[in-house]
């Protein structure tokens, strides 16, 4: 079973746009009343059993259900024909609405920690259509229900024998977006670790090096525009909050933060298809991104947005039948790739990494590129190759790599930052 989302720009009129408009705030409104059904049944049951809180009481029966997303589901049914705004809403939006809220709190639950919260006024910007009798995309337009035809631009065709299972419209501060999640009977075996080899080192003076010594320029997409964002949100500080004026200030910023995502995204797109062009297998490090956003490069990690850039190109080796795998982090850049001595721990200002072993010196992360290659290489059973050339005496030759590329580093996209 194959799955892809396309994402089309549509085009909504005055009315169409008003129904998704209320469609939405009507879905808030379900999703802050079932959240907070859901919190005063526990905050009930906190109290000990031999004992009354005097901060939380049975203000619910004792033998009353827990509301789970069947039970509420059920109460919506009986609410819609009360209250005619939500008889309005087409049933299953409000129904998966319920099911949001049910993923938050069962992701709560294996977390530990996370609990949901209300959503404030315009918090609400998608609307989730599950299913289709039809094709709901002729020609130009696309076809919702209860909202009727919706012109969308249709810039890359839907490929041949897929089907569109479901329809997320979405507001973003650019515009209105139709997300079609599209589903195939065909199945994509996984692929098999042949061809060349490339291991990759993420980092911040280059965001990343290969083992072949390319090294990728880190675009500071957040910190170039830190200064724009800093001025348009001091200048919303300064509007009455609730006014025209706020709201154009905080669309200001919206879209700003917009293009930040979407610069990064397509930015990581086009490394990740430049990698799969020169490889048939791609190793990286299984990072611990979750400690590395708060450390003391957390602004600059996580502008370079590593986690999101590791499932894009985990997601274009599938599609381009590229093995993609994670090593082990540990000690990759205290590795030598040469002899595999262990050469201590290196400091951020080290960039060259220079065995006292065996004498081998290289660019650190292109160093460090190479041992994950060589472990990833060792994970699926084939020779890793640690000799270098070397000269009429015997002895290896300084500033190669054991690929036999030169130390100087090819660059792509741009030039690292010094």
């Amino acid at each position: 079973m194959l799955n892809l989302t396309y994402s089309y720009r549509i085009y909504p009129n005055v009315s169409a746009e008003s129904i998704m408009l209320d469609w939405l705030e009507q879905s808030r409104r379900v999703y802050n009343y079932a959240l907070a059904e859901r919190r005063d049944w526990i905050k009930s049951r906190k109290c000990a059993v031999n004992a009354c809180s005097l901060k939380s009481e049975y203000i619910i029966p004792a033998d009353t259900p827990y509301p789970n997303y069947y039970a509420q589901k059920r109460n919506l049914t009986q609410t819609r024909k009360v209250i005619p705004a939500l008889d309005n809403v087409h049933s299953q939006v409000l129904q998966e609405t319920l099911a949001r809220l049910d993923k938050s709190f069962r992701s709560m639950q294996e977390r530990g920690f996370g609990f949901p919260r209300f959503k404030k006024y315009g918090q609400m910007r998608s609307l989730l259509f599950p299913q289709f009798k039809a094709n709901p995309v002729t020609g130009w337009y696309i076809k919702l229900p209860k909202i009727g035809a919706v012109r969308i631009n249709l810039h890359r065709p839907i490929p041949e024998g897929m089907v569109v299972k479901q329809v997320r419209v979405v507001k973003k501060a650019s515009g209105w977006y139709a997300m079609l999640v599209l589903q195939s009977d065909v199945a994509i075996p996984d692929a098999i670790p042949t061809g060349t080899s490339i291991g990759i080192d993420l980092g911040l003076l280059s965001f990343l090096a290969t083992s072949t010594g390319i090294m990728v320029a880190r675009p500071k997409f957040f910190v170039q525009l830190q200064s724009k964002l800093k001025w348009l949100q001091r200048q919303l500080k300064d509007k009455v909050k609730g006014s025209n004026n706020y709201r154009k200030a905080q669309k200001q910023i919206a879209k700003l933060h917009e293009h930040i995502h979407s610069t990064r995204r397509e930015f990581h797109f086009l490394v990740a298809h430049q990698l799969c062009d020169d490889a048939g297998m791609i190793f990286a490090e299984d990072l611990n991104l979750k400690a590395l956003a708060g450390g003391m490069l957390a602004k600059h990690c996580l502008d370079a947005g590593w986690g999101g850039f590791l499932e894009i190109l985990g997601w274009v080796c599938k599609k381009r039948g590229v093995y993609f795998a994670k090593v082990d982090p540990r000690g990759t850049s205290q590795t030598c790739p040469n002899c595999g001595a262990h050469t201590g721990k290196k400091e951020l200002d080290e960039r060259v990494h220079n065995c006292s072993e065996c004498g081998y010196i290289t660019d650190r992360d292109v160093a460090a590129a190479i041992v994950v290659e060589q472990r990833g290489l060792a994970a699926v059973g084939q020779t890793v190759m640690l000799a270098v050339e070397e000269d009429c005496l015997g002895v290896p030759v300084k500033q190669q790599n054991p690929r036999g590329d030169s130390l100087e580093a090819r660059t792509v996209f741009g030039t690292p930052n010094q």
